[in-house]
């Protein structure tokens, strides 16, 4: 790895602080200096980047990553891509998150046991372009709850899109297999979808089952994350001390109030794309907007939006990311969630910019190295036309986001211009 020299470039460190310009030396893998003005730091033996007053931040951070959902309407259809295929996909997924700027990203449930742990296990080794990545394990459901896919007429009930248990003594077998296959996070279904049939609100996982999948997890050092819409798993998840709760769209006082008492503790990705798209955008696959009202979608993204301006009011971390990989939320249109917390969560443009950086960085239990652009971090960056803070819709356009850097090493290249260019990038 080169010693590379960003000067010429609006810097947006993720610390919350207003951009400034400035300069920023990397050397190996690392941060080596933060600088405040042009041509304020040596440039023999570096190479130099000229930004041409383009945006550098940190790499930004997908909370809730599905890499092996396949752009498909349904479970089903998802699970029904053969393993070597589904392989392959989930490389291509991982090097497009990658250089979309996503430079880490939080498994939050694949569709068959081993792709994540294998997909994170090359992009470590080198093998394959992707963000660092936390591997999760299949969705651990109940019978009749959500991903239990299973057919009653078929002789194979252990084939389904998520791995169905059935009592605490279950629970710690698959959770025992998960574990054994290396993965980072054990996922739990705790509520209901609506899609599947299952209300939201429905909270069908018993306590004593949640208890034995917390057991073993903590025994090995490893964390849990857990589908939970209803209220009841929202409580579920902060009294057992499960660390990533996604969704959370219904909530009372009780919940809020356990929330943010525990709030060092818990991050909470919405995935609000997911509500919105099929609330409003999924008519070409069968659900109109007026069949997902009928469903339930428009109440709980009304509910949701509700529930999740009063948890960032009281400091709980709130992340983007969330089920893209679907029919109408397909892979690389992650960035959309930036603008839908703007929009609809009443967060700033830096509040939303700080979920996918700062906050990112904690939520991959490296805050003190990854999120920012600081002396010392990690060298996971990106160069962006444009600021983002005045139009957060430019992290969207691919064309936008210049360079991508992960761990000093760029794998989307600054393009080689004159320096005069406008928004240009030059090496000197």
């Amino acid at each position: 790895m080169a010693n590379i020299l960003f000067t010429n470039v609006r810097i947006f460190d993720g610390s919350g602080e207003h951009p400034f310009s400035g300069e920023v030396l990397v050397q190996g893998n690392r941060i080596r200096r933060v600088a405040r003005g042009t041509r304020a730091m040596p440039t023999g033996g570096v190479t130099v980047i000229d930004g041409a007053g383009a945006t550098l931040m940190p790499g930004m951070v997908e909370a809730h990553t599905h890499f092996s959902w396949n752009d498909q309407p349904s479970l089903s259809s998802i699970q029904r891509m053969p393993t070597e295929e589904h392989i392959l996909w989930c490389a291509h997924i991982a090097e497009r998150y990658l250089k979309m700027g996503w430079t880490s990203c939080a498994g939050a449930a694949t569709a068959k046991p081993r792709l994540d742990v294998v997909i994170r296990n090359a992009i470590e080794a080198g093998q394959i372009p992707g963000p660092r990545y936390l591997a999760a394990s299949q969705e651990i459901t109940v019978p009749g709850g959500l991903g239990d896919e299973t057919l009653p007429h078929l002789p194979f009930p252990e084939i389904s899109f998520g791995a169905v248990v059935n009592g605490a003594e279950d629970m710690r077998k698959v959770v025992r297999m998960f574990l054994k296959y290396g993965v980072d996070t054990i996922k739990l279904n705790l509520s209901g979808e609506y899609i599947a049939g299952i209300p939201a609100e429905f909270t069908p996982m018993t306590d004593a089952e949640i208890a034995v999948a917390v057991e073993e997890v903590r025994m090995r050092g490893k964390r849990l994350a857990a589908h939970a819409r209803s209220c009841g798993s929202v409580k579920q998840c902060v009294r057992h001390g499960i660390d990533i709760i996604y969704h959370a769209s219904f909530t009372d006082n009780e919940a809020l109030d356990m929330l943010e008492a525990n709030k060092a503790k818990h991050f909470v990705a919405p995935g609000i794309a997911w509500l919105i798209n099929t609330s409003f955008h999924a008519a070409e696959w069968g659900i109109t907007p007026d069949a997902a009202k009928q469903m339930g979608y428009h109440r709980e993204l009304e509910i949701a939006c509700e529930s999740l301006k009063k948890m960032a009011k009281r400091g709980i971390r709130i992340l983007p990311g969330g089920d893209y990989g679907f029919a109408w939320i397909k892979h690389g249109t992650n960035a959309k969630d930036l603008e839908y917390f703007v929009k609809y969560l009443g967060f700033t443009p830096m509040q939303a910019l700080l979920a996918a950086t700062k906050y990112g960085g904690e939520m991959m239990m490296r805050g003190n190295e990854l999120g920012q652009v600081k002396e010392g971090f990690l060298a996971d960056l990106l160069l962006v036309d444009g600021d983002p803070l005045t139009n957060i819709a430019v992290l969207q356009d691919p064309s936008r986001i210049l360079a991508v850097m992960k761990d000093g090493t760029f794998y989307k290249e600054p393009e080689l211009r004159a320096a005069g260019a406008r928004r240009a990038v030059s090496v000197a």
